[in-house]
């Protein structure tokens, strides 16, 4: 079913481009930062310290995500509800027992880790040298899951503008204090910077949030346990799909390290951070501002389906000419953000292009059944991504080397876009628009097209066409973008630019 351009049309094409443009925009200002923190790393640790960084950072993601106990997304969901409907007192609710328990679960995870430091550094890493790492990382989960539960109430309450600034915060406190720190203990300050980091972006989230005026509300011991149950059953379902999510990323990681070294662990982490890079605001956009008001309207299927179809042409429109571009200019991008002792990651970044542009046609699908409760459909569909992404890696870097990694992310998107597509047919009815057809039907197969031309063309030939083909999507995207909002909406400079190409 076509969306029709209709002035309510327009209105919700504007704010999904406005809330795109705030996260994006703080993007732009990361992508800046990463390019110096990046470059630094690469030229002080090489890709054996990139590679050990990975894996630090990967267990703290899933250290994070069972301490936490899923709270956050649960919490994000609960205010978001209780926005939609005007609820003040169940938001006040909330968002008091939200910032008690993160506390809680915070200290708790902390002590944790703590505690069985050695084991988890010694399954990591297959030694006990990292175990006063893992003992000091525990500070970084504490800060973490705090700062955590004060960025749920702001993405709840959709204050979208003060999330911009904690990214743009949180970009620029990795630099400053992560450089410094590698520089002067090289490998040995690896955990002592996530650390840093993690405690000043909990002193961040804390200053935002406390301008939120939430209501006082009274909250007797029963209020508080009914809260924290309503908290917990939803957010166990979160938590037990982010330990898959993370906890696949920390496999593959593994496979790759046993299989090739902490040299190809490294390639791998390099390729996963710039394949993510330029989809990662889209990506993250969704999260902040889509996930709330699709929660918002959760029980009227045609809107559901309205949203996400207006979330998905967006989506592919901002994120499709970028990761062309990527994906073509692969070796150039590594050395940008790099250096050249990374080139060998250019086939396996390609790949992580192919699999991005598919989940940026699968992720606004895939968030009615979060936004629906549907909380053993979540549960399930997670596992099953969780088993045929570590499945393949497995069998793929196996058989090819460290680009199977790759190969295996594009192959869980692959099978992981029709499953959610068949979920969301019996949920809501949902089907991609006309519009929506014809944007897939264009960048999929373009993608192939210029990922084939690398292996089958000369180099050269192969660039100008990707060029050729990123310039045109471009010019695309934009002129399809600018009929999606009104006019007056755009900026004057943009206008008059606009004006000429379209």
């Amino acid at each position: 079913m076509d969306i029709p351009a209709s002035p309510a049309n327009k209105r919700s094409y504007t704010q999904i481009l406005k809330s795109t443009a705030l996260i994006g925009g703080s993007s732009v200002i990361n992508v800046g930062f990463s390019i110096i923190r990046n470059k630094a790393m690469a030229l002080l640790l090489g890709p054996e310290g990139i590679g050990l960084m990975g894996l630090y950072m990967s267990t703290a993601d899933i250290a994070q995500t069972i301490a936490g106990m899923g709270v956050n997304p649960s919490g994000v969901r609960q205010i978001a509800a209780a926005t939609g409907s005007n609820d003040a007192e169940q938001i006040a609710r909330t968002a008091m027992v939200l910032r008690r328990v993160s506390v809680l679960l915070g200290l708790v995870g902390a002590l944790l880790l703590f505690i069985f430091a050695a084991p988890i550094g010694r399954f990591t890493f297959g030694d006990t040298k990292h175990t006063a790492g893992m003992m000091l990382l525990s500070l970084a989960i504490f800060f973490q899951i705090i700062a955590g539960g004060q960025s749920a109430l702001i993405q709840g309450m959709r204050e979208i503008s003060s999330l911009a600034r904690m990214n743009v915060l949180g970009a620029f406190y990795s630099t400053v204090i992560s450089i410094p720190l590698i520089y002067f203990f090289g490998a040995d300050g690896v955990v002592a910077s996530l650390v840093a980091v993690a405690a000043a972006m909990f002193v961040t989230s804390w200053w935002y949030s406390r301008n939120i005026r939430i209501r006082s509300v009274p909250l007797s011991l029963r209020q508080f346990r009914t809260e924290t149950v309503s908290l917990l059953r939803l957010g166990l379902i979160f938590m037990i799909s982010g330990v898959l999510t993370f906890g696949s990323a920390y496999a593959i990681r593994i496979i790759v390290l046993n299989e090739n070294g902490f040299h190809a662990a490294g390639l791998y982490q390099a390729a996963w951070a710039l394949g993510g890079l330029y989809a990662g605001f889209v990506l993250q956009a969704m999260g902040t501002d889509f996930y709330p008001r699709l929660t918002a309207v959760a029980n009227d299927d045609d809107e559901c389906n309205r949203l996400i179809n207006e979330q998905t042409q967006v989506s592919i429109l901002l994120a499709g000419p970028g990761l062309l571009a990527t994906l073509t200019l692969a070796p150039l991008v590594l050395r940008i953000f790099y250096s050249p002792e990374f080139y060998a990651a250019t086939d396996l970044l390609r790949w992580i292009c192919l699999g991005m542009m598919l989940r940026i046609v699968a992720w606004p699908i895939g968030f009615i059944v979060l936004a629906k409760g549907a909380e053993k459909i979540f549960f399930w569909t997670e596992v099953a991504a969780t088993v045929v992404h570590v499945g393949l890696a497995w069998l793929l870097v196996k058989n090819f080397g460290t680009v199977g990694a790759g190969a295996a992310f594009f192959g869980l998107y692959a099978w992981h876009s029709i499953l959610i597509y068949w979920i969301a047919r019996r949920m809501s009815g949902f089907r991609w628009s006309a519009d929506n057809r014809r944007l897939v039907m264009i960048f999929l197969p373009l993608a192939g097209v210029v990922y084939a031309a690398f292996q089958f063309l000369p180099f050269w030939q192969a660039i100008a066409l990707g060029c050729v083909a990123t310039m045109a999507t471009g010019l695309f995207s934009l002129r399809m973008l600018v009929t999606l909002i009104p006019p007056e909406n755009l900026p004057a400079p943009i206008r008059s630019m606009v004006a000429r190409f379209v």
